[in-house]
């Protein structure tokens, strides 16, 4: 059974899911908003996330621009509408629920988040080698092919790969990939180095490539797998 976390400002809906996933066998950790969910991914490291949209502090789309992980989301809302499905979608997320729901629907749509979890880690020891491939950069279109495979990436996203790739091997900060690549200083709160990362490696992902070819170095920054 999977590790989930559930982030969600209603206590008694939390309390109500958490005992109906703790049924099923799986461990389950609560957050109240979107600040404390970041944390809890640090410390807690789930499987899966089940993430509400409307919350104090930090809402579900904040916290999806912020985190720094690629575990799987789904998101759960009163408030369904097609361009919040959109926009969640845009940001990561794998999968959208409306509130409320049948807690049976909930335990089909997480056994399919498991399903694509176990499918990605059975395809990690072969693709450990995609990083020795010969890679290619089409500056005019920002396709980046490896091996068989290709991607096309927005012009923002085509070089942040690039200039990582370059430096394959080094710890690049997040302040020195805004200035060489954004071309502006890192914000307190600036997450948009963050969201072309994040859509860069839900890229690599939908073609079967591994989304740790950048990887993220906790406190310090991010590297290209060598």
């Amino acid at each position: 059974m999977s590790k989930i976390l559930l982030v969600d400002d209603d206590p008694l809906f939390s309390a109500w899911l958490a005992d109906a996933l703790g049924t099923q066998g799986h461990e389950v950790a609560c957050a109240v908003n979107g600040v404390d969910g970041l944390a809890c991914i640090d410390r807690f490291v789930p499987d899966i996330i089940v993430l509400d949209l409307v919350m104090p502090k930090m809402n579900g789309f904040e916290l999806l621009k912020a985190r720094e992980c690629s575990t799987p989301v789904l998101m759960v809302s009163a408030r369904d509408n097609e361009d919040d499905r959109i926009t969640g979608y845009e940001l990561g997320a794998d999968d959208f629920l409306s509130k409320p729901f049948s807690i049976k629907e909930l335990f089909v749509r997480l056994r399919a988040l498991e399903r694509r979890l176990c499918i990605s880690q059975s395809h990690q020891p072969q693709m450990a080698t995609v990083a020795a491939k010969v890679i290619n950069f089409d500056d005019m279109s920002y396709r980046i092919t490896i091996g068989s495979r290709y991607v096309d990436l927005t012009q923002t996203e085509f070089k942040l790969f690039k200039y990582l790739f370059e430096r394959k091997g080094q710890v690049i900060t997040k302040q020195e990939l805004q200035r060489s690549v954004l071309q502006k200083d890192l914000g307190r709160f600036d997450r948009n180095l963050d969201m072309h990362i994040s859509n860069t490696r839900r890229k690599l992902a939908n073609i079967s490539l591994p989304r740790n070819l950048i990887n993220t170095v906790r406190g310090q920054g991010y590297s290209f797998m060598a």
